[in-house]
């Protein structure tokens, strides 16, 4: 089945199972979308169910590319009033959301996250760069015998790419296209590591297309395995598995260092503090999306944004750092957290 129809019955099936009344009249709020926004997410609604007189909100991992469809499908109680995403709304999704009437969007970046490559702390350390992950991962990459074309991707083995890298099978579990995270890996660790390749890296300008479909196509023989939205699945396949590498954000990571460790990339520690200061190569920001048709119409909505954008959620001490959020400077919040309060609409 269609991964988006499978997003669109999961949403069918929990509006189903709402009381009668609040299928035309919601007092629920309802959030959809990224796996890896969803635990932030949560430990808000939770706090907000516990310590408000609303009721705690609904949340659903459907993936950023899932979750803004069912977003940008229409307004009303049929439709989320929330959607995650690891990534920023794509200008093809905003287009959805208008055609669709929602026109009024509000955007919350929330904070930073990296993205990384974990193994069972049953396996080995080893390093990897940019261009070492891009040559194990792409579907094409340059011809090994030097020439400026590209061939389908020969190595099976680590030490193919390197002799210092591991002589093991090379097998990572990933995110689905429908992922935030895998539109993100792609765009900063795939597309980085092509950019090595000057005859590859020219091609930006004088041929885009040609470009974006070398640097950003996985290899799909069966070394990248697509695991799905569940994270947790992943982490119990590396259990079973020392020697496959699974894909996923820090603050996933941080919260099972009992089972997992992550790989340096480019020499860089995938750790809060080197994400929080730009230098680990593969992190990225995480939003929010809010209608804003929906802030009056559903009770509570107003009030959970502003807790979610209150320093002792999203601050520099506060509770969603122990989630491993990565917050952005004080300036920044600030700006966000007025935008809120002004429900300033998002133009693209």
């Amino acid at each position: 089945m269609n991964k988006n129809l499978l997003a669109f019955t999961a949403f069918a099936l929990l509006i189903m199972h709402l009381p009668v009344s609040a299928r035309n009249v919601r007092d629920n709020i309802v959030i959809v979308g990224s796996s890896t926004v969803y635990p932030f997410t949560t430990v808000v609604a939770e706090n907000f169910g516990r310590m408000t007189r609303f009721k705690a909100p609904i949340v659903e991992a459907t993936g950023s590319g899932g979750g803004l469809k069912l977003f940008c499908a229409g307004v009303g109680v049929r439709h989320p009033d929330i959607a995650n995403s690891s990534r920023r709304i794509k200008s093809s999704e905003f287009e959805d959301c208008q055609k669709n009437g929602v026109k009024n969007i509000v955007e919350v970046k929330l904070g930073y996250d990296g993205i990384t490559l974990a193994r069972s702390n049953k396996g080995k350390a080893f390093e990897l760069t940019l261009k070492q992950l891009f040559l194990a991962l792409a579907k094409e990459i340059p011809d090994p015998s030097g020439s400026e074309k590209t061939v389908p991707n020969p190595y099976t083995h680590w030490r193919q790419i390197d002799p210092s890298l591991p002589d093991s099978s090379i097998e990572v579990m990933g995110p689905p296209p429908t992922s935030g995270t895998r539109d993100a890996f792609v765009e900063l660790a795939m597309e980085g590591g092509c950019q090595a390749f000057p005859f590859i890296k020219a091609l930006k300008d004088n041929n885009e297309n040609t470009y974006k479909t070398i640097c950003h196509s996985i290899r799909e023989d069966g070394a990248y395995v697509e695991a799905g939205e569940n994270d947790n699945l992943i982490v119990q396949k590396l259990d079973t598995n020392p020697n496959a590498l699974g894909i996923f954000g820090f603050s996933f990571l941080d919260q099972n260092t009992d089972k997992l460790f992550g790989l340096k990339i480019d020499g860089v520690e995938p750790d809060f503090d080197e994400i929080a200061s730009g230098a680990y190569p593969i992190s990225r920001a995480m939003y929010i999306y809010v209608k804003k048709a929906h802030v009056e119409m559903i009770p509570g909505l107003k009030e959970f944004l502003e807790e979610f954008t209150s320093d002792k959620a999203w601050g520099d001490e506060g509770y969603l750092t122990d989630k491993g959020l990565i917050p952005m400077p004080a300036d920044e919040r600030k700006r966000f957290a007025d935008d809120v309060r002004n429900l300033k609409e998002l133009e693209m």
